[in-house]
């Protein structure tokens, strides 16, 4: 069994051999989807954005059968969303939990364009602003673009992992000490994932 700071080490180190251009993108053997098709066990849950430039199995150089993804548009939390997150914890026991954003994030910078110009988008668009508005709440005022829509990024993050935080579930699992929630951001010119520091408390 992985425990959560395992499996949070096997993706840093994946990351680490991408960025270094090192990284395995295994060609799989019949054996092991015919084992994954039994069974599947993935290591960690990651919900990360639906952008093409952002595929989590690539960024932390990850086989099949060993990452469980979530992916729409801005890492936003929709009951959808948490009812796969749920399955991943509840039927898949997966320890560890990452939320992962990336700079330039289009579905964040239209929050902001809403926050502050007052900017409107289609009505399916604007559902997933408007899931992602309320944590832009605590944004410094007085920011250049970059940076405002860096630290929204980072905000957004948090915001997603406050949700999951605050469920009853959430606070119970991650009280028994068996699950870790950790928020990330992909480094778009580098390819870097950059851990967020005091993740286990959004």
């Amino acid at each position: 069994m992985v425990t959560a700071e395992q499996a949070l080490a096997r993706l840093a180190a994946g990351n680490k051999r991408f960025v270094a251009s090192k990284a395995r993108f295994p060609t799989v053997k019949k054996e092991v989807l015919a084992a994954l098709a039994k069974k599947q066990r993935p290591y960690a849950t990651i919900i990360g954005c639906s952008d093409s430039r952002v595929p989590p199995e690539l960024v932390f150089d990850a086989g099949f059968g060993e990452l469980f993804i979530v992916r729409v548009a801005g890492n936003i939390i929709s009951p959808e969303i948490m009812g796969s997150l749920q399955y991943a914890a509840v039927n898949l026991h997966t320890p560890l939990f990452v939320v992962l954003g990336h700079e330039g994030c289009g579905a964040v910078e239209a929050a902001l364009a809403r926050k502050y110009q007052g900017a409107r988008q289609r009505s399916r668009i604007e559902a997933v602003i408007d899931r992602i508005v309320p944590g832009l709440s605590a944004l410094p005022r007085r920011l250049e673009a970059e940076a405002r829509l860096d630290a929204g990024v980072e905000a957004n993050v948090r915001w997603s992992m406050r949700q999951l935080h605050d469920t009853p579930e959430g606070q119970e699992r991650i009280r028994e000490g068996v699950v870790k929630l950790v928020g990330a951001v992909f480094e778009l010119k580098t390819g870097r994932v950059r851990f967020l520091q005091d993740s286990r408390r959004p």
